[in-house]
């Protein structure tokens, strides 16, 4: 097969014509007969796209309750909860599964048919759970990656959070590590920017308005009320608009930034290295207008971005 080269056939010198085409027009050899051409499949260049909002930046809260709540008024992202809604018909079905004569690799056992029957059923039902949810998920994340040219999120630990007994099942079920997965893929794609917040980013604690940090918050409390300035809003709202203050602070233009080291633990003050030493929360930090943000020309270190 003839070498190609910037489109063009590069072979031996017959003499004959060379015909570029698109690659979606198949070769059929000679155009009439006594006359031969050598065809060359060209591949069709895409298109540079980019967001339709390429300035707009969003910040993209996570949760249970609500699958993803906008930093910028846009209405939340209801979580439909799936797994949770056919828990009781697969639960049948796996029921009807074990009563069933299945294979067994020790004795060598060969499944009935009624079993193999009743396994088609149960993952049927998988499939019915796994279809939808990745279809609300590819529609959320092509909607605001085709839209906003820079979305901030947490680098949520969702490995750790699925050992939770309590919230496991509903962890896995919204699906964070795939919304994550998609929006990294579809930011490059659509000429974007993901920005991926420090795991340690206290974005719910943080006031947004002038950027005092509570001690503790628990999950219980829905509403978060400031008792230095008095804000007061929902905290998911708050944790949004958080994330999307960041992107004033990180430096990068790749597809995906990070604005810290991801790691799995928290260090200890004085143990930390690099640029992600412990930094401890004062009420009134030097260098800052009381808040915890940086003060005016100040610009703040990046751990890595990668």
């Amino acid at each position: 097969m003839d070498r190609l080269q910037k489109g063009r056939a590069q072979g031996p010198e017959d003499g004959l014509p060379v015909v570029p085409v698109q690659a979606e027009q198949r070769a059929v050899g000679p155009v009439r007969s006594g006359t031969l051409v050598r065809v060359v499949l060209g591949a069709r260049e895409r298109a540079e796209r980019k967001p339709s909002r390429p300035d707009a930046v969003l910040g993209v809260d996570l949760g249970v309750k609500m699958l993803a709540v906008f930093s910028d008024g846009r209405a939340p992202a209801e979580n439909p909860k799936h797994l949770a809604s056919a828990l009781r018909k697969l639960r049948r079905a796996s029921r009807s599964v074990s009563r069933k004569v299945g294979p067994d690799r020790r004795t060598g056992q060969r499944p009935s048919n009624r079993w193999r029957r009743a396994n088609a059923h149960r993952n049927q039902v998988h499939h019915q759970v796994v279809a939808p949810r990745l279809d609300a998920i590819h529609k959320l994340t092509a909607s605001l990656t085709r839209e906003y040219g820079t979305i901030v999120v947490e680098d949520l630990n969702v490995s750790g959070m699925v050992r939770h007994r309590k919230l496991a099942r509903a962890v896995s079920d919204a699906g964070f590590g795939e919304i994550r997965r998609q929006l990294a893929c579809k930011t490059a794609w659509n000429g974007g920017n993901l920005v991926v917040a420090n795991r340690w980013f206290p974005s719910s604690k943080t006031c947004s308005g002038c950027g005092a940090v509570k001690a503790k918050l628990p999950l219980r409390v829905r509403t978060f009320t400031c008792e230095s300035c008095g804000l007061t809003l929902d905290r998911d709202v708050n944790a949004a608009i958080n994330l999307a203050s960041l992107v004033k602070h990180v430096a990068g233009s790749g597809p995906e930034t990070l604005t810290g080291r991801g790691a799995d633990r928290r260090s200890p003050p004085g143990e930390a290295g690099g640029y992600e030493a412990s930094t401890p929360h004062e009420a009134n930090p030097p260098g800052s207008d009381g808040d915890l943000r940086p003060a005016m020309g100040e610009a703040p270190r990046i751990a890595d971005a990668r």
